[in-house]
């Protein structure tokens, strides 16, 4: 297997399309993933087998796969959104000739369609996702083109790559990255296994920490997106009453949205246009906080299920104790690891502190994220048919 290179993530990081670079972004996580597992002569996953999921995961958003799907089960299951509707309904019914709320609730229904705070959603998701991968994976591949041909890392070569890194924190210093490569050298050299564990799972935090500090922009934008876009009800709604011909009422709905009219058909479309977003701001909450990962679907605002592996039951490196104490509350439990608010970062990595110790010693992590016709497609620069 090709290690891929610095120039390979420069590559990909220029893709165009956003799609197909988050497509390649993933497989090359994968790739970076085990050239990285190769190198350390263990099956412990690394910050890029982590990558690698939560990159897949945010191509759903990029996709917009599954959104409109969502909004239309949430919107449904919601007895307030489904009230409002009704309002619209029998506001607009008051106005037609010859009455049909079946007909003109079909109408609604196809003009719900928040393409706009979903666009903004998935294109946040998708300059968060190259703004990580161009800045870590860029890192993890000139790492791994450190060792010689008997794989070792000369300590000259090392203290080089170490201290190209730029000093101060996040989101501008890269300090918490110093450390990370810091550990994982030293992991490479540790022969106690609980050691080495230990300095894995602190490198893997460390970057942790760096990538979400780094990411809080976008991920607010992408939640927010709904209350920042215009849905275009309205507009919407005339246009489903025209493809139906449904003359009559279309001209007598476009009297009652004149501008400075206040009446009741615009009050009700300006209820449900507000419901509408808060559904849609619920769709889009909800496809970020799933992460798929091999063998399971984890739901972000419940716990962390499962228990720490032996080797990372009992910390005691210090570097790793300062750590988990500044990112996790709850240190010695996955209990309250569930965050209710995505975009809070403290909620966030306190979720990410107990997944990277839960997780890290499962052999199931390292699994390819695509199969091989699916990647050589993807290599190809396409698009794979059917569900990634």
């Amino acid at each position: 297997m090709a290690v891929p290179t610095a120039a390979d993530v420069d590559r990909i990081a220029a893709v165009d399309d956003r799609v197909v670079r988050n497509l390649q972004i993933t497989q090359c996580y994968s790739e970076l993933s085990r050239a990285f597992a190769e190198l350390t002569g263990g099956g412990a996953a690394n910050w890029c087998t982590y990558a690698t999921w939560a990159s897949k995961q945010a191509g759903q958003t990029i996709r917009k796969e599954d959104l409109q799907r969502t909004f239309e089960r949430l919107f449904g299951q919601s007895r307030d959104a489904t009230a409002v509707g009704n309002d619209v309904v029998q506001a607009m019914n008051d106005l037609a000739v010859r009455r049909g709320p079946d007909k003109i609730w079909d109408a609604v229904r196809k003009a719900l369609n928040p393409d706009a705070p979903f666009e903004a959603s998935a294109d946040a998701v998708a300059r968060g996702n190259r703004k990580v991968f161009e800045e870590i994976g860029r890192e993890f591949a000139r790492f791994l083109a450190l060792p010689g041909a008997e794989g070792t890392i000369a300590q000259a070569d090392f203290e080089a790559f170490r201290d190209s890194l730029r000093p101060g924190d996040p989101p501008d210093g890269q300090r918490y990255l110093k450390q990370a490569f810091t550990a994982y050298v030293a992991a490479l050299a540790e022969q106690d296994a609980a050691g080495r564990a230990q300095l894995t799972l602190f490198a893997n935090l460390a970057i942790g920490w760096h990538e979400q500090t780094r990411l809080q922009p976008e991920i607010a934008e992408a939640l927010d997106a709904p209350f920042a876009q215009p849905v275009a009800l309205k507009r919407g709604l005339l246009r489903e009453l025209l493809r139906h011909r449904r003359i009559g009422l279309l001209l007598r709905l476009l009297v009652e949205l004149v501008p400075g009219r206040g009446t009741q058909v615009r009050r009700e479309l300006e209820r449900l246009d507000a419901r509408v977003r808060e559904v849609a701001n619920e769709a889009i909450t909800e496809m970020l906080m799933t992460l798929s990962i091999p063998g399971q679907v984890l739901d972000l605002g419940r716990d962390v299920p499962g228990a720490f592996p032996a080797n990372l039951r009992t910390i005691t490196n210090s570097e790793l104790s300062g750590l988990l104490e500044r990112l996790d509350p709850t240190p010695d439990t996955t209990r309250g690891s569930g965050a209710r608010d995505w975009a809070n970062l403290d909620q966030r990595i306190h979720y990410i502190a107990d997944l990277f110790r839960v997780y890290q010693e499962t052999e199931a992590m390292m699994t390819p994220p695509f199969t091989p016709e699916q990647v050589a497609v993807i290599e190809a620069g396409g698009r794979p048919a059917g569900r990634l």
